[in-house]
Order: C-alpha cells, then sequence, then structure tokens
C-alpha cells in the first residue's frame, strides 16, 4: 500500500527511514528509562548525522545554502521519523521557508542560517495560560527607546532547555500581534516552573514570566499587523509534519502488533487467526491508508501553488485526521499486546502517550474543526 511519489520523495522517505531505523529507534529504550536522556556521544552522533544528511535544510531556499524541498518530500521525510519515540528525531533545528521571508537580512544571518547548521536552538513561546488555540495572547509589547519592553508569561515553550533564543509572539500597545526574536539570556526572563508531561522526552516545555525584558528594535520580525500571518504559516507546516509523523507511528505500530499477533499462541493458534483481532488490525489498516492519502494530497497541493486558505483547510482537514486515526491504531495495539502492552518498554505504550499531545498542540481537535466549518460555509465544498 505504498503512495506513488517522485524519485527525489522515494529517495528522502529511504533516507529519513535508514536514519530512523539504524540511528534513532535503538535507543529508544534507553531514553524512555533515563528521562529521554541518552548517552552523549550518542546524541552527538544523531545530530551530527542529521546535520549532515540535509535535515536542517529541508525548507531553506537555495539561496542560503538549503534544499528547499518540496512539502511532499518533508512529509516523506517527517513520516519515517514519525516511526519514533521518545523525541529522539527532534535532533535538529528546522528552519522554515517563512522565516526568510518575514525576517531582515541580518535576522537570518545572526538567527535563522545558524539554526540550519546546528550553531544555535531556538524555540517558540507562542501559548499563554488562556486558550492558547485561540490566540488569546496578553503578553505586551510597549515601545521604548531603541526597542521594546516585553512583559507576560509564556507556557509550554518547547525544547525552552535547549534554545538560546525564542520565537515569540506579543501584543503591541495598538492591539495588533508581533513577533520579536528575544535571546534567552535576555535580563528579566525567569523560568516558572517546568511541568512533567506524559511522555518521557529530554525536550521540556516550560513556562517563562518576562518581566520588563528590552527587545532592541532590530529582533522586531516583519511589517506590522503581519505577526499571525507569519505564525499561520508555521500552523500550516507543523499541522502537516504532525500529520505525517502520525502516519509513520500508526504504521509501526500495525507493524508490530501484527508481528506480535503472528507468534503468540493461543490455544495451538496464532493470535492472528482471532477475528477481533483481525478486525483492530484491519480497522487500522484502512484509517491509515486514508490518512497517507490526505496527507501526501495536502503535500501535492501545497507544491503546486494552491490558494492559501485551501491550503490552511487542508492542513487543518490532515492534522485533525491523522493525530485521531494514530490514537485510535495506538489505543488497538496496546490491547492487542495484551499486558505486554502496558510495559514501556513496548512501543505502543509509549505511542499511547506521545500522540495524545499531537489532538492538543498547533491546534486542537476542535479548533481544526472550527477552521475546516468556516472554511466550508466560506467557500463551499468546491472551494475548500
Amino acid at each position: 500500500m505504498e503512495i506513488t511519489l517522485s524519485d527525489n520523495a522515494q529517495h528522502w522517505r529511504d533516507v529519513a527511514g535508514t536514519f530512523a531505523h539504524e540511528e534513532l529507534i535503538p535507543f529508544e529504550v534507553e531514553a524512555e528509562l533515563n528521562n529521554g536522556v541518552i548517552a552523549p556521544d550518542r546524541r552527538a552522533r544523531q545530530q551530527r548525522l542529521a546535520l549532515e544528511l540535509g535535515f536542517g535544510r529541508m525548507d531553506v531556499p537555495k539561496a542560503y545554502g538549503g534544499l528547499a524541498l518540496g512539502m511532499t518530500e518533508q512529509v516523506a521525510v517527517w513520516e519515517q521519523l514519525g516511526r519514533v519515540t521518545n523525541g529522539l528525531c527532534w535532533c535538529f533545528s528546522e528552519p522554515q521557508q517563512w522565516m526568510f521571508e518575514a525576517c531582515s537580512s541580518e535576522q537570518v544571518q545572526r538567527y535563522v542560517v545558524p539554526l540550519m547548521r546546528g550553531e544555535r536552538k531556538d524555540c517558540y513561546a507562542i501559548t499563554e495560560s488562556e486558550p492558547g488555540s485561540q490566540e488569546v495572547i496578553n503578553t505586551t509589547a510597549t515601545r521604548s527607546p531603541g526597542g521594546y519592553r516585553i512583559s507576560g508569561e509564556k507556557w509550554y515553550v518547547t525544547s525552552g532547555n535547549f534554545a538560546d533564543f525564542m520565537w515569540l509572539q506579543a501584543k503591541l500597545e495598538s492591539g495588533e500581534s508581533a513577533l520579536f526574536f528575544v535571546d534567552m539570556n535576555s535580563t528579566g526572563i525567569e523560568i516558572v516552573r517546568t511541568p512533567l508531561f506524559s511522555h518521557t522526552f529530554a525536550a521540556h516545555h516550560p513556562i517563562y514570566r518576562l518581566t520588563d525584558v528590552f527587545v532592541p528594535d532590530q529582533n522586531r520580525i516583519g511589517a506590522d499587523g503581519a505577526g499571525m500571518q507569519y505564525m499561520r504559516s508555521w500552523f500550516r507546516h507543523e499541522r502537516m509534519m504532525i500529520a505525517a509523523r502520525c502516519c509513520g507511528a500508526a504504521a509501526r505500530l500495525i507493524e508490530e502488533a501484527q508481528a506480535f499477533a503472528r507468534t503468540r499462541m493461543i490455544e495451538g493458534e496464532p493470535l492472528s487467526s482471532r477475528q477481533a483481532i483481525q478486525f483492530m488490525l484491519a480497522d487500522s489498516v484502512t484509517e491509515l491508508w486514508a490518512a497517507r492519502l490526505m496527507t501526501y494530497e495536502a503535500a501535492a497541493a501545497h507544491d503546486q501553488g494552491a490558494d492559501l486558505k485551501s491550503q490552511h483547510a487542508r492542513c487543518s482537514v490532515v492534522k485533525l485526521y491523522a493525530s485521531e486515526m494514530a490514537n485510535r491504531v495506538a489505543d488497538r495495539a496496546v490491547q492487542i499486546f495484551g499486558g505486554r502492552g502496558y510495559m514501556r518498554e513496548n512501543a505502543a505504550e509509549r505511542f499511547f502517550r506521545e500522540l495524545r499531545v499531537d489532538r492538543i498542540w498547533e491546534g486542537t481537535s476542535e479548533i481544526q474543526r472550527m477552521i475546516i466549518a468556516g472554511c466550508l460555509e466560506k467557500r463551499g465544498l468546491s472551494g475548500m
């Protein structure tokens, strides 16, 4: 049940698949039993190989030394990396094309290009304690001589413990949204706390409080009123890649559950001969096939230059369906494994915990439904 891909997309799928299976998956249990951390030399090797393979340059324009891969190729990569648990695939920074459009030349050289080279680490400070999916921004950026003074609290700042700067969204005095580069060592930034989450990742999600943090004019990103435009570009990209990762996770879950069911003997017969197990696997395969088809179609539409509003709706559709599909597959896989499926050393147990957040971050399933329904109301089915 392969998707028909171009030779280039197949190449990148194979490169990412080999990297995932040889360099990442063997160290999942080590990470699981050590708070997400693996031996420093192993992690350094993963990071070095990811950069050498070009994963950090996938969405970077060629003018800056990037590969300028299409969305289809990027989906092929992230589908394979999605087969990995414990956040081990987060071993490289991933600059996105919109950053080169939004940032000044000086900002690109100071912040964005070093990400591609593995010289800097970033994090996104967008969500707040209010409903983040509804774009409620209370963090303020007040004009000050030579720049801005930023105050507020940011939640779930993923990978904040590894980052040296953040992409921060704040509200100007005019009420408009704006983006800023904020260096993590700036005076006035403090960690409120670092909550523990269901997954076992080395990358944490701290809550930060900013109190009168000075940010110079040259760290303001883009034009007035363009903050949400850039964030929507980021959301489209992230939602697409969440869908891709969910497809990869579901594929691995199906393969491992099927392999177990073939060897698990019940009254002299393999578990896979039981109709209840067959139905669970059949439903999982059917839903995965549907998710992969829509994800790759949405990626192809992006590569063909589809209307931005149509792309936005497509990304919501694939994020909604693929994330919920993967959660259903994980639940079935745990059930097929039985007690073994509840052991942390089992990938099914880890995915059961890790995939749950894909229905929440970068816009909850409910928000995706609102976006889809809104697009349907405004544009009709054919306009979506």
